[in-house]
């Protein structure tokens, strides 16, 4: 509807302008042209005079019902008129106006005078009857015609605005019944590639954005759920057969069980809350620079054990800019996932690349399929080989890894290592 107004209202106030402008113009050009009428009559009277030629007096053919269109008339040196139109009745009024009226006529006059060389006046007068009708039958299409013209403008705008916007409309419908359940639907995208084109398309995106963050949360909790469930499982299980059979456990083993449990537990729910952290930016702690060699060093000394080399000559001077304790717990999370699957050898590397630092876990386990390298990042994911209870993680250390790379605008793939287990490649901006 404001579209519309507004169409109608320029369009408007442009044929206002335009027809009072073309009216005047034709008016005025009009006028013009029987001023110059008027003077050339005026100017061959003179001439006619100056060759000793005057026009003949008037005589008894007057018209009896108004002058004719050009009049003209000679007043002598003494003031009276010695010669004149034989239709003008009376004379022409002798005035400094351009216009006048005439004795008998129905419309103004344009008059031009001017002196002869015997000292007669010589007038000449042109009927503006021709710019009056000129001027009516110009504006009387004008006036019927520009409220026709406002009327279709208006339409035409009406229409081609509604139809623009019934998109918008049935969008807006569409996004009225898309709730937190039905995240699935989409709204419809019109053919045209316009801006209402590109809403439609950019909120199908978004919505589809939603949904995959709804489905992973569901899977999430779903996942989360099942790995609490197995340590409750356990414990409840000890407490109730040292309940029934209270002679059945050795003296300590219910307490080792849930103590047990109870750390599995704990470290589950750690790990959730980090990659919760990790996933949204909340709880992070203030960027500082970071020197990333210190971490892999002392993690390093961690793993270390009877049985399993932790090769450091490779690691070099690295620092990024980042959050110290999750890049502490990406550092963690490598090297426990390494030397969990390690035979006997760890190899760490650190070195500053173009723009970063490029950080390198290889083991000489027995590595990661290509098929599976992908997935090994994804939450509670456990290949068949890690799946054991007391060997394999949780299934989110990795996850983290990738979540807290990201959030730093790095990147981690896994490839093969020349030892014959996986190679884990982290790389982060300096």
């Amino acid at each position: 509807m404001r579209t519309t107004l507004a169409a109608v209202l320029v369009v408007a106030v442009a044929l206002l302008v335009g027809a009072a402008a073309l009216v005047l113009t034709v008016r005025s050009s009009l006028r013009d042209a029987a001023e110059s009428t008027a003077e050339q009559r005026v100017a061959d009277l003179v001439a006619r005079i100056e060759a000793n030629d005057p026009p003949r007096p008037a005589v008894g053919d007057a018209d009896e019902d108004e002058p004719e269109e050009v009049v003209w008339q000679v007043v002598g040196p003494d003031g009276r008129v010695v010669a004149a139109e034989p239709s003008l009745r009376g004379t022409i009024p002798d005035t400094d106006d351009d216009v006048v009226e005439l004795p008998g006529g129905e419309h103004p006059y344009v008059v031009a005078s001017d002196d002869a060389e015997d000292g007669s006046v010589v007038s000449a007068a042109v009927s503006l009857e021709d710019v009056e009708e000129t001027t009516t039958a110009l504006a009387a299409p004008l006036l019927l015609g520009a409220p026709l013209l406002l009327l279709v403008v208006g339409a035409t705008t009406w229409l081609v605005v509604s139809r623009a916007l019934r998109p918008v409309e049935r969008i807006r419908t569409e996004v009225e019944l898309i709730s937190g359940s039905s995240l699935e639907r989409r709204v419809p995208e019109p053919p045209a590639r316009d801006e209402v084109g590109r809403l439609a398309r950019t909120m199908n995106l978004m919505l589809a954005r939603l949904q995959g963050a709804r489905d992973r949360q569901e899977e999430f909790v779903a996942d989360a759920s099942h790995e609490l469930r197995s340590p409750l499982a356990s414990i409840r299980q000890a407490a109730e057969v040292a309940r029934v059979h209270p002679d059945a456990l050795p003296e300590g083993e219910l307490a080792e069980t849930v103590l047990e449990e109870a750390l599995r537990m704990q470290a589950l729910v750690d790990q959730l809350l980090a990659l919760a952290r990790a996933g949204d930016g909340r709880g992070r702690s203030p960027w500082t620079d970071v020197d990333l060699d210190d971490l892999v060093l002392a993690d390093a000394r961690r793993v270390a054990r009877a049985g399993l080399v932790v090769e450091t000559r490779g690691v070099g001077p690295g620092r990024v800019h980042g959050d110290t304790v999750a890049l502490a717990q990406v550092v963690r999370n490598l090297l426990d996932n390494a030397a969990r699957h390690a035979r006997s050898r760890l190899a760490l590397s650190l070195r500053t690349v173009a723009g970063g630092v490029e950080l390198v876990v290889e083991d000489d386990g027995s590595g990661i399929a290509p098929a599976d390298r992908a997935r090994v990042f994804e939450r509670f994911v456990r290949l068949d080989d890690a799946r054991a209870r007391d060997a394999g993680g949780s299934g989110l250390g990795l996850a983290i890894v990738r979540e807290v790379v990201t959030a730093h605008g790095g990147s981690v793939v896994v490839e093969e290592s020349a030892r014959g287990g996986a190679r884990f490649v982290v790389r982060l901006p300096s």
